[in-house]
């Protein structure tokens, strides 16, 4: 009875399966279709995603002859997408699935070319082939393998793009040679003439442009030619924008990457890195990731000794190895939060921290250490070798706020992008070289006096044991923009406000000097410099900028566009400045007091217009202006200048604007039927005012002059080529032809006349090179179904370069420079010759490895031929106290691997 009645119950479930199973096939659908490739042939393999409405992903992958089918879909629209090794993804969106019944989506994959990424350098989304001027978009997959790791090297692969490196967090940025030259990190007012963005929010300055780390970054845009109507003031001669991955709703992902690495002639190096995506219901996600950065040094130093004097001397016999070993750790949050399919609010949290040893620099001559000294212990430095007595630890605190809400009314969408940045920076250089080159060579104090430890501290915020409670940097930006398409007319409109505020200060505490040489640190009427610090300074700036831009674009026809924009901007600038100690103080022992205030307002049009032959090729002629906006000027230490260098450096309060006008005609074509492309524009960019850095002689202090006239010219081009599936290779280079158009002279109490800090007309504008190359090639292969090898090969050169305006001058420094008080003296030599002209280098790095959906792991080298790259020239007194040389990382290998669920 029992088993009877289990079989009728087998029998009756049997039958409602059977009965159910063709109601749940009517009631739901299927996508299928084929896969081919641009010539035609199938692609097998290929990934195949149905997303619905709610975010609920359905995958297949392609059969042999290149077919899928995606079954037991609700009824409703899909975006369906078919991704590749070697293609670009393909995404169709809006693809309606009826109950019962079955779509047909095909697929024709291209092969995978960066001018085919979206990027929204004109404040809409279009791919890169159709931005109507120059403009490179590198993924972070694609800066990864070719070894970039910060900012210094996504330059390294693109044309018309350099940062210099002049130490640790310290990155000078410059776009198609225009570049006046080394910002120092005494030159807080100094602006930027290439502004920078994470997405939105504006985060440059000046010479601490934020080491950003890459990872969970989409892509890295580079926009070259001046970027003022759009991206305001610091965009004068272009603009660099980090694009991250945003919170995706519906979607759970994991991700992070390991991993480690060994420098030769250094230390060891690694990173970890984790990041998620969850959703928070249904209209609602949180993307977060975090990253810790070991950076490996491979800069040594002799040790020291203290004498039984009480001198401090370098001691060749025992060494401070890596010196220059640091980290970097931080991480961002954001959320995003979509109520309905028209508006969209994303608040985002950043937090960086870099804290480094020391700097990358190598001392080719150095007052306190030296082969030529008599009197001290010899020193011949090697070639990755610097001589420091204290520490020169750099820490740079980075947090950013904002807040990007958009609203689509259907004609319009409006924009409001707020953010917040707050910097607290602390560089602390040794400054012994500079003190023994015055209290020993200037002064004639004994060794006891002119060898004492002298840190200096440069201090953006807290840091500086004198003013512990000095707040950090502070910048507010408020953008408001609406945007439209009707017909053949696009459109932005938009304002635009700033506020900055930076406390700024210098302490050169010199322990015991005035014990040692009798001499007081600072005037009786001095009480601003605590006691022992020779020099003391206290600045604090505050910056208002406003502005009002709008852009249009009108296709005329289906063959020509015609775009024009302006930029109206006013800013204002208030300056208070005291300095203190025997190095800084004025006339008579007062404290300098030298407060400012500048103001200005200007225009930056953009007239660009665009041809289309066929469907392949777009020329493009443009008419742009730039502009940096201009500042006040430090007091001298009139206390340490010659009375001629008073009279040459003295009396420069401000310095005006700098612009540029910047006529333009580039190309775009596709080749090959789609399978590469190429980018190339000529440029001649007129330049005026700009704004020199020049060493004001005797005085050790930096004065901005400007220059009337220069100018900037050349070409950068850009071409890319996916033959096959499996090959792709990328070069891309640059000529800037920059020099100054003008001379600055001044006048003695005799009446010869000289040139100023080597500024002359013809004279080449520093920092950037005439020549500029980078070439990539990528090799895969599939070595099972679903695992995929690659070999990855870049070379990178880079040609000569000057720091500052006026080093061609330079090259012979007379030894010993103060006679008799030479520290050390006598020497053995009577010159020094250097080359101030930074040498050309090429640097080879290769990677190699296996990936599938899930992972990638692989090996790498970088500077696979050991080269040591001079990247700047690092000075004291203008050459008197120390010459040095910053340097690249040597040759190094690792192993990496990447996850991502």
């Amino acid at each position: 009875m029992l088993w009877s009645s289990i079989g009728s119950l087998r029998l009756a479930a049997a039958t409602a399966l059977l009965a159910t199973t063709p109601a749940f096939a009517q009631s739901t659908g299927q996508v299928t279709g084929v896969v081919k490739d641009s010539t035609g042939a199938v692609v097998p393999g290929a990934t195949v995603t149905v997303t619905g409405a709610d975010g609920a992903k359905h995958e297949a992958s392609t059969s042999p002859d290149g077919s899928y089918t995606v079954s037991g879909l609700p009824p409703g629209n899909y975006s369906v997408s078919a991704a590749h090794f070697g293609f670009r993804t393909v995404l169709q969106q809006s693809q309606a699935v009826a109950a019962g019944g079955t779509l047909t989506v095909d697929f024709t994959l291209e092969t995978s070319l960066s001018e085919e990424i979206t990027v929204t350098a004109m404040k809409r989304e279009d791919v890169v082939r159709k931005v109507p001027f120059s403009l490179t978009a590198a993924s972070e997959e694609t800066l990864r393998v070719r070894g970039a790791i910060n900012i210094e090297d996504v330059a390294a692969n693109v044309g018309g793009f350099t940062v210099q490196n002049l130490g640790p967090g310290q990155s000078q940025v410059a776009m198609r040679g225009v570049s006046s030259g080394q910002i120092a990190r005494d030159q807080p007012g100094v602006k930027e003439q290439v502004g920078v963005y994470l997405d939105e929010s504006l985060v440059s300055m000046s010479l601490f442009t934020p080491d950003l780390d890459l990872f969970d970054t989409n892509r890295v845009e580079v926009l070259r030619g001046p970027q003022g109507t759009l991206f305001g003031a610091g965009s004068e001669s272009g603009t660099v924008r980090y694009i991250t991955n945003q919170p995706k709703l519906g979607t759970t992902q994991l991700f992070g990457e390991l991993d480690g690495s060994t420098i030769q002639h250094g230390n060891q190096a690694g990173n970890v890195k984790f990041g998620f995506n969850v959703p928070l219901g249904e209209i609602a996600a949180l993307r977060a990731s975090a990253y810790y950065n070991a950076v490996g040094g491979y800069i040594d130093s002799p040790g020291i000794k203290t004498t039984a004097n009480s001198s401090i001397q370098p001691d060749p016999t025992t060494a401070q190895n890596d010196v220059n070993t640091g980290k970097r750790f931080g991480g961002r949050v954001a959320v995003k939060l979509a109520p309905n399919d028209k508006l969209s609010i994303t608040p985002r949290f950043l937090y960086q921290k870099i804290e480094m040893d020391g700097w990358n620099r190598i001392d080719a001559y150095n007052i306190s250490a030296n082969p030529f000294t008599t009197n001290r212990p010899a020193v011949t430095l090697g070639d990755r070798e610097q001589f420091i007595q204290v520490r020169e630890p750099y820490t740079d605190k980075w947090y950013l706020g904002d807040l990007n809400i958009n609203y689509d009314f259907g004609v319009a969408e409006v924009t409001s992008i707020t953010s917040y940045n707050v910097r607290d920076i602390l560089v602390v250089r040794d400054a012994g070289a500079l003190t023994s080159s015055i209290t020993g060579g200037s002064i004639g104090q004994p060794e006891p006096v002119y060898s004492l430890n002298a840190p200096l501290y440069d201090a953006t915020g807290g840091g500086d044991p004198a003013r512990p409670n000095r707040k950090p940097a502070t910048t507010f930006t408020q953008e408001l923009r609406l945007s439209g398409t009707q017909d053949r007319f696009r459109w932005v409109l938009g304002g635009f406000y700033a506020h900055l505020h930076r406390d700024y200060g210098q302490d050169l505490p010199v322990t015991g000097f005035t014990a040692r040489s009798g001499i007081p640190s600072r005037s009786s009427i001095d009480t601003l410099a605590p006691p022992d610090s020779l020099f003391f300074s206290e600045l604090s700036y505050k910056l208002d900028q406003f502005a009002v831009f709008g852009e249009g674009t009108v296709a005329l026809t289906d063959q020509w566009d015609v775009i024009a924009g302006l930029r109206y901007y006013h800013f204002s600038e208030d300056k208070q400045q005291l300095f203190g100690g025997i190095f800084g103080e004025g006339e008579g022992g007062v404290v300098q007091s030298q407060p400012g205030t500048t103001k200005a307002d200007g225009v930056a049009p953009r007239f660009i217009v665009s041809y289309k032959i066929a469907d392949t090729t777009k020329i493009n002629a443009q008419v742009s202006r730039g502009f940096r906006l201009g500042g006040i000027n430090d007091p001298l230490n009139v206390s340490l200048c010659s009375d001629q260098d008073k009279v040459t450096f003295g009396g420069h309060t401000n310095w005006n604007d700098e612009t540029v006008w910047n006529y333009e005609l580039g190309a775009k074509s596709k080749l090959l039927g789609g399978k590469a492309s190429v980018d190339v524009s000529v440029f001649y960019m007129d330049i005026h005012d700009l704004q020199a850095t020049v060493t004001a002689g005797s005085c050790s202090s930096r004065v901005i002059f400007n220059v009337p006239k220069a100018r900037s010219m050349g070409v950068d081009v850009q071409f890319e080529a996916a033959p096959t599936r499996n090959f792709d290779f990328t070069l891309s280079g640059s000529y800037d032809d920059a020099r100054l158009l003008s001379t600055l002279t001044s006048t003695d109490q005799n009446g010869k006349e000289s040139i100023v800090s080597g500024i002359r007309g013809r004279a080449r504008l520093p920092s950037v090179p005439k020549w500029k190359f980078a070439a990539a090639a990528t090799y895969q292969w599939e070595i099972r179904a679903g695992f995929l090898a690659y070999v990855t090969a870049v070379n990178q050169f880079v040609g000569t370069r000057f720091t500052q305006v006026g080093d061609e001058n330079l090259g012979i420094l007379p030894i010993p420079a103060f006679a008799a008080n030479t520290p050390g003296a006598p020497y053995t030599a009577s010159v020094f010759r250097y080359d101030p002209k930074m040498p050309a280098y090429d640097i080879v790095n290769a990677r190699i490895g296996i990936k599938q959906e899930k992972w990638d792991f692989s090996l790498y080298g970088n500077n696979l031929t050991d080269e040591r790259a001079f990247l700047a020239l690092d000075q004291e007194r203008g050459t008197r106290a120390r010459i040095g040389y910053l340097t690249n990382q040597p040759r190094t290998f690792g192993t990496s691997l990447r996850v991502n669920f």
